[in-house]
C-alpha cells in the first residue's frame, strides 16, 4: 500500500500522544513493505524532507503571515500541506490512501480526497466535546463542526477505545459499520534505554517510593485530583514522593495548588522530560498514576505497564478498557480523591500484589498491544476501503486540482469568499446547533459522552 498520512505533529516535534502514535504506525507499517509517506508541521531547525527508519517525512511551516487568531493559522497550514502534497504527488505519483489524524489537518486531507480521487481516512484520537466536557464557545463549536465535517467525507473512521466508538458514533451520528476500533500499542524496546543526565538522577533517592506521573498538564488530565490524594498518601506512606513529569497551560496553577496543600517538598515538576528521562522515571517509580477526568485511551498508561509499572488509573474512557481492576492494575473511582488516595497507598504497601500486576500487564501488552497487530488490523482497513473504492464508479469521475487550491485559499484573510474563515459545514448549522445542545445537555453532566 502506498500511503499518506496527515499529522500536525510528528516527533521529534511533540505536543501529546499523537506524534507518537503516528510515528510507531508509520514505521511499523514500513516494517510490513508498506510505502508511507507523512506530511506534518516543520520549522527552521528540521529538515524539509528526510527519511527516518523507512518513513518519507516532509515538513511544511504556516505562511509567515500576520495570524490574527489560532483557527487561521490551522488554515495557513492546511494550505501549506496541500500545496506540499501536490509537489509530492506530481514528483512521485498517487497514493492509495490519504489518512487524516484528528480535525487540524482536516481541509487538506478533503482537498486531497477530490481533487485526486483518492479515499481518505480519519482517525479521531479526542473530541474537542470530550476535551471540554460539552461545547462551550464558538471556538469550540467550530472545531467540533470541522471534528464532525472529517468523519463525514472519511471513507472510514478509526477510533482508539469502545469508550471512543460510543462519543463519536453518538456525537457525529455516524452509522457503525464506517467506525472502526483498533487501539493504541507500545513498543516495549523503546523503553529500555535509561541513563539521563546526573541531574535528573539527583531528583530520586534510594529511600523514597516514586510516584510517577506523566502527560500534559491540563484539566482533563486530572492532577488536580492526585494532587489533592497525596496527603492522605504522605501520611500513609511518609517516604513517598510524586514525581510530575509535561508540561501545559495549568503548570503554575498546580505549583500553586502543592504549596496551598503544603505537599511541595514532597512534589516535583519535572517539565517536558525526553524519552531517556522517561525510562529513568518508569525504572525508578513504584506507581505510576493516570486520573484522567477525559481519556480517549490512554497511551501512557500502557507505555507504564510495558516498562513494568503497576499502574493506578481513574475508571474512565479508555483506560476503563485497558485496566481490570486488580488483575493488571488498580482503578478508582474518576475525580474521587479518597479513591484515588487509597488506591494508591495499597499498591505502595503490598509488593505482592505489586508483583502479581506486574506480571499480568505484561502479559496482556503482549498479546493484545503490540504494533505487529495494530498495523495489520489497520492495513486490513486500508485494503477494504481500497477495495470498496476500486468497484464504485469514483475512480471514473474527474477530480479538480484547481477547484481543491481555491477552496483551501478562500478561506485565508483577504482571499475571496468576502474573507470568511468558516468552513462549509457552516451549511449545517442547525444539525451542528442541535448537537452541541444534546452535548451540554447529557443527562450525565456532560461527561458521559
Amino acid at each position: 500500500m502506498r500511503v499518506l498520512m496527515l499529522s500536525w505533529e510528528y516527533p521529534p516535534y511533540s505536543v501529546g500522544g499523537l506524534a507518537r502514535h503516528v510515528e510507531d504506525l508509520a514505521e511499523t507499517m514500513v516494517k510490513q513493505n508498506c510505502s508511507v509517506h507523512v506530511l506534518t508541521t516543520g520549522s527552521a531547525e528540521l529538515p524539509a524532507k528526510e527519511n527516518r527508519n523507512g518513513v518519507l517525512v516532509h515538513r511544511v511551516q504556516a505562511y509567515n503571515l500576520n495570524t490574527p487568531d489560532f483557527l487561521t493559522w490551522v488554515m495557513q497550514l492546511n494550505l501549506a500541506f496541500l500545496e506540499r502534497a501536490i509537489e509530492i504527488m506530481s514528483r512521485e505519483g498517487l497514493f492509495q490512501i490519504i489518512h487524516a489524524h484528528d480535525w487540524l489537518v482536516a481541509y487538506c486531507g478533503k482537498a486531497l480526497k477530490h481533487a485526486y480521487q483518492r479515499p481518505l481516512v480519519a482517525t479521531i484520537h479526542a473530541t474537542e466535546a470530550g476535551r471540554n466536557q460539552g461545547l462551550h464557545n464558538e471556538q469550540q463549536r467550530y472545531i467540533s463542526s470541522v471534528e464532525w465535517w472529517l468523519t463525514y467525507e472519511a471513507w472510514r473512521v478509526i477510533v482508539c477505545s469502545q469508550y471512543m466508538f460510543r462519543e463519536v458514533r453518538q456525537l457525529f451520528q455516524l452509522p457503525e459499520d464506517k467506525i472502526v476500533v483498533i487501539p493504541n500499542g507500545v513498543r516495549p524496546e523503546k523503553l529500555q534505554k535509561a541513563f539521563p543526565d546526573p541531574e535528573i538522577q539527583r531528583m530520586v533517592k534510594a529511600e523514597e517510593e516514586i510516584i510517577f506521573f506523566i502527560g500534559r498538564l491540563v484539566r482533563e488530565k486530572g492532577v488536580q485530583v492526585l494532587l489533592h490524594a497525596m496527603p492522605a498518601v504522605l501520611a500513609a506512606r511518609p517516604k513517598s514522593k510524586l514525581i510530575i513529569a509535561g508540561t501545559g497551560p495549568m503548570q503554575e496553577e498546580l505549583r500553586s495548588l502543592s504549596d496551598r496543600l503544603g505537599i511541595r517538598s514532597r512534589v516535583y515538576f519535572a517539565g517536558y522530560v525526553d524519552d531517556i528521562a522517561k525510562n529513568f522515571f518508569y525504572k525508578k517509580a513504584r506507581v505510576a498514576v493516570f486520573p484522567s477526568l477525559y481519556e480517549p485511551f490512554g497511551i501512557v498508561a500502557l507505555e507504564a505497564m510495558a516498562a513494568g509499572v503497576p499502574v493506578v488509573v481513574a475508571d474512565t474512557g479508555g483506560l476503563a478498557e485497558i485496566v481490570t481492576h486488580r488483575e493488571n492494575g488498580l482503578k478508582a473511582y474518576p475525580a474521587d480523591v479518597s479513591s484515588l488516595a487509597s488506591n494508591i497507598i495499597e499498591l505502595l504497601r503490598d509488593e505482592r500484589l505489586r508483583d502479581e500486576i506486574r506480571r499480568r500487564a505484561g502479559e496482556l501488552i503482549r498479546k493484545q498491544y503490540s504494533w505487529d497487530l495494530i498495523c495489520r488490523n489497520t492495513v486490513d482497513v486500508y485494503k477494504k476501503v481500497w477495495e470498496e473504492y476500486a468497484g464504485s464508479s469514483w475512480p471514473t469521475s474527474k477530480g479538480s486540482l484547481g477547484k481543491a487550491v481555491g477552496y483551501c485559499r478562500s478561506f485565508l484573510p483577504g482571499k475571496g469568499r468576502g474573507n470568511k474563515r468558516e468552513p462549509a459545514v457552516t451549511r449545517t448549522k442547525s444539525l451542528i446547533e442541535q448537537r452541541v445542545l444534546t452535548v451540554n445537555q447529557h443527562p450525565e453532566g456532560r461527561s458521559g459522552l
